[in-house]
């Protein structure tokens, strides 16, 4: 990108919003997603208005730029990733929460704002926005947005376009425009709002978000069942359901996570069990819906404890950080398909069986409440190309076995840039081909998060 250009976008933002030094762009040049092909941004741009937001997207209309919009980069798909000659538009500083309607139970929020800041808001008032992914404390409302987020609470309260009423957007040519409703019904018209929840980013800049809050529970139960294994584990959640209990959170988590988990905090949940079912419910009839629940999980042979407060709160920030950390010595890939909940106990033992046959570590997370599984396969580093061969057969089969079973390739994260060679493995052409006409309305110029979401013409 030539210095002329640069000072043009520069002129119309305050000092300092646009970073170009190779030095301070790099850590902008991926989210948490797996890397294809690492790519550094031309610059790193920040907005702090929607007007501003309109003009860098009229400068870069005008000169055919990539545009890379970027929250938190907590994603784990590659949808942040930069792509070659792209300017990356960071939100993050677009952090006001502009409105908070109690009666109405609404709330008006920037892309920028913190999930867990708005839950604070709204506690306040006795609400709170129910979506929850496992990076509510850090992630922003605009990349939950991009990726129609999930989270724990999401078997009972669903996932993020579940929660969202209206949304201000940026076009492609700094056009704005507003889709939705501050009601909680409303039909008119196409459903333009769900059409951008969960576009990653290809259709338009979110800049302004009406979210629907719900009521805070009045009471919260919470229910840790350990069994022998993960395959037991999981027959509890289709049990639970056949029991009719709909809890708020349901989380299965294997023997490998527990201990993950006790390595890296001092926990002892390995030693409780093989595999750890967390339930909670809430509400009026918590108490009774977990006395329910207990009956069910006992007479499967779990083991099954009620939690207080403080070790409920533990359990479920374990949970939260049952993923893992990147190290050096792994290449480490985790998954995010779905699958119908009656498949989750032959889901989880193929699993198994790809892993045993292909020579990689596995282990699984997952909302079990809905079906989402995140499994993580890995290997170490030393193997080099021939452990990276043997990884990618294992992902590509656990991913086929899921799409046969009826699932999908990803409940909440997005398709993002890592799984593109997937997408025609569920979708066939004519819909693709749907998808990328409707792209080219939005975005004619193919700017906005090229090589995202979509995959190109066949």
């Amino acid at each position: 990108m030539t210095p002329e250009l640069i000072a043009e976008l520069s002129a119309f933002l305050p000092h300092g919003a646009v970073l170009t030094a190779e030095s301070a762009v790099e850590s902008y040049a991926r989210d948490q997603g797996p890397v294809l092909s690492l790519q550094s941004p031309a610059a790193v741009v920040w907005a702090q208005t929607v007007d501003e937001v309109q003009q860098v997207m009229r400068w870069a209309y005008a000169h055919r730029i990539p545009v890379v919009p970027r929250g938190a980069g907590t994603g784990v798909s590659g949808g942040a990733h930069a792509t070659e000659g792209c300017i990356v538009l960071n939100l993050d500083r677009m952090n006001r929460i502009t409105a908070m309607n109690p009666l109405d139970e609404t709330a008006v929020v920037e892309p920028g704002v913190i999930n867990a800041d708005l839950n604070a808001a709204a506690a306040e008032h006795g609400l709170m926005y129910a979506p929850d992914p496992a990076s509510y404390r850090i992630s922003t409302i605009g990349g939950n947005v991009a990726t129609n987020a999930g989270g724990l609470r999401c078997a009972k309260y669903g996932v993020t376009r579940d929660s969202i009423l209206a949304l201000d957007v940026v076009l492609a040519d700094g056009t704005l425009i507003r889709t939705g409703v501050q009601t909680f019904k409303g039909v008119a018209g196409y459903d333009l709002t769900s059409l951008f929840v969960g576009s990653e980013g290809t259709l338009g800049i979110v800049v302004g978000i009406t979210v629907r809050l719900r009521y805070l529970p009045h009471s919260e139960q919470t229910l840790a069942a350990f069994f022998p294994d993960i395959q037991t584990a999981a027959a509890g959640v289709l049990a639970v359901g056949e029991a009719r209990v709909q809890p708020a959170i349901m989380e299965l988590l294997d023997g490998m996570t527990l201990t993950a988990l006790d390595g890296a905090h001092g926990s002892n949940l390995r030693e409780r069990g093989g595999a750890l079912l967390l339930i909670q419910t809430d509400g009026f009839g918590a108490e009774a819906e977990a006395a329910v629940v207990r009956v069910v999980l006992t007479a499967l042979g779990g083991t099954v404890s009620s939690q207080d407060v403080g070790e409920a709160a533990r359990l479920i920030d374990l949970r939260r950080h049952s993923r893992g950390d990147e190290v050096d010595d792994e290449f480490r890939v985790g998954e995010d398909v779905a699958v119908p909940r009656s498949q989750l106990v032959h889901y989880i033992a193929q699993l198994e069986r790809v892993a045993a046959e292909h020579s990689v570590l596995l282990k699984v997370v997952a909302h079990a409440g809905d079906g989402n599984l995140h499994p993580t396969f890995w290997v170490s580093a030393a193997e080099g190309p021939a452990g990276v061969e043997r990884l990618d057969l294992a992902l590509d089969e656990s991913v086929r076995l899921a799409l046969g079973l009826g699932g999908t390739i990803t409940g909440e994260h997005g398709v993002g840039q890592y799984k593109l060679r997937w997408l025609p493995w569920e979708q066939t052409e004519e819909v693709l081909g749907l998808q990328r006409q409707i792209k080219k309305v939005f975005d004619p110029r193919g700017i906005l998060n090229p090589g995202k979401a979509i995959t190109v013409e066949a």
